[in-house]
């Protein structure tokens, strides 16, 4: 399912402006990250494109038919969504979250069908949370609830996936495996990807395109006038938006940059770094070849 947005605005109540004019198109099968400064909008852009907040300006459709024209049911075949964790309240246990996913497809008595069993059962084994599946969600770590949701979402079978931070309280090795899992969810079933991340380096490995938020239309009028020709967003194919330039720019750091394949991948370079003096040597000789 492709999905455009048109001159996206929104903001808060009694605030400056934080989503400003923002447009792009997602062919069916696209992965996009979502990526930038902290308070940039990324996690307000997951929740207008989810439905769960109403853009002020501008427009979202799925298939070309507006997002508002969908019901709460419809929307719900249509699209998935993982928000950050949280700390759930009631005892549900994983299994039970998960089958919550099926709820869209059942049926006037509600009963689960073999189809929906199965669809549970795969989601669970392809995110490693079978062996809890039968422990409370408020008893996990951040990490395996993240795992959970995650499940859930695959377990709603829908054409569009909206991640928001997927891979936060992973370790490396359940990192890598999310985002393959992702990755062959978008290629083996064309599911179109949109996830909000602030590994870059994740971001370059696995996605094709990266809306790369600068926080710029946030900043106050004050400090404004200084950066009027600023943009407040960059979007557009990995290699072309993810530029050393571009990547120290708008998250204000210094980077050492390589590549692996085709794609860069980043280490920030602090001030008082271990080694920093050394890589930046290294980096310039690099530059200077």
């Amino acid at each position: 399912m492709n999905i455009e947005v048109k001159n996206l605005c929104f903001a808060y109540k009694r605030q400056a402006e934080l989503i400003k004019n923002i447009s792009f198109r997602l062919a069916r099968g696209s992965f996009l990250s979502i990526t930038g400064p902290n308070g940039a909008g990324k996690t307000t852009l997951i929740n207008l494109l989810s439905g769960s907040l109403k853009p002020t300006a501008g427009s979202i459709t799925i298939n070309d038919a507006p997002l508002q024209s969908y019901s709460i049911k419809e929307l719900a075949k249509k699209v998935a969504v993982v928000r950050q964790e949280f700390v759930p309240v009631f005892e549900f246990s994983a299994l039970q979250v998960v089958s919550m996913a099926r709820t869209p497809y059942l049926g006037a008595f509600a009963f689960e069908s073999e189809a929906d069993q199965k669809a549970i059962a795969d989601a669970l084994e392809m995110t490693d949370t079978t062996c809890f599946a039968d422990r409370a969600l408020n008893h996990l770590s951040g990490g395996e609830r993240q795992r959970v949701f995650i499940a859930r979402a695959l377990a709603q079978d829908t054409p569009i996936l909206l991640l928001d931070e997927p891979t936060s309280f992973l370790d490396l090795n359940h990192q890598v495996k999310i985002y393959d899992l992702l990755k062959a969810a978008q290629l083996e079933q064309g599911k179109t990807i949109i996830a909000v991340t602030h590994d870059i380096n994740l971001a370059a490995q696995y996605c094709d395109q990266i809306l790369l938020l600068t926080g710029r239309s946030y900043i106050s009028p004050v400090s404004q006038s200084n950066i009027q020709n600023e943009q407040n967003y960059y979007v557009g194919k990995t290699q072309d938006v993810f530029t050393q330039e571009q990547v120290e720019k708008v998250f204000g750091v210094k980077t050492f940059t390589g590549t692996v394949g085709q794609e860069k991948f980043f280490i920030p370079l602090g001030k008082f770094a271990k080694d920093t003096t050394q890589i930046k040597r290294k980096s310039n000789s690099i530059q200077s070849k």
